[in-house]
């Protein structure tokens, strides 16, 4: 594994939710799942109530997760691109998911997993300035470096 992969799997054990990006019918959707990393690789679970697993599997998804309504100085986003597929995990994978959530749009939730085969693994950064952010006035020009690590 390269640095910048296992920087994005650093980065990503830091979040508990991202979103998954496919296509269903020719047109794009982008859908919220929960994940762990498991051997470098994705796990993902999904509400099966929805369907989007049977888009993602099989077929080449893009999952991102990032820190950006945190707050922090260093906002940074992963993106993981791969083939996913539908998987029955182990029981300790399952449980380092956690509690599962009770429904889903009103319906109870079933839970699905895909994993994720990486082909491709992308860390982006904005720095901002020592200064916070939340006192600076918004039309001021803002010094912002965006780094981005393929």
């Amino acid at each position: 594994m390269s640095t910048d992969e296992i920087r994005a799997i650093e980065l990503l054990n830091r979040v508990s939710y991202g979103r998954v990006a496919t296509s269903m019918r020719a047109m794009p959707f982008v859908a919220p799942a929960r994940h762990v990393v498991v051997d470098g690789r994705v796990l993902l679970r999904m509400h099966e109530g929805l369907g989007y697993h049977r888009a993602c599997n099989g077929g080449v998804v893009a999952y991102g997760a990032d820190n950006f309504g945190s707050g922090a100085e260093h906002i940074w986003s992963v993106q993981f691109s791969g083939t996913a597929r539908v998987v029955e995990p182990t029981r300790e994978e399952r449980a380092a998911f956690g509690p599962e959530p009770e429904q889903v749009d009103g319906e109870p939730f079933v839970p699905v997993y895909l994993r994720i085969e990486p082909q491709f693994v992308t860390v982006h950064a904005l720095d901002y300035p020592s200064e916070s952010r939340s006192t600076r006035p918004a039309a001021r020009s803002v010094r912002r470096h965006l780094h981005h690590v393929a």
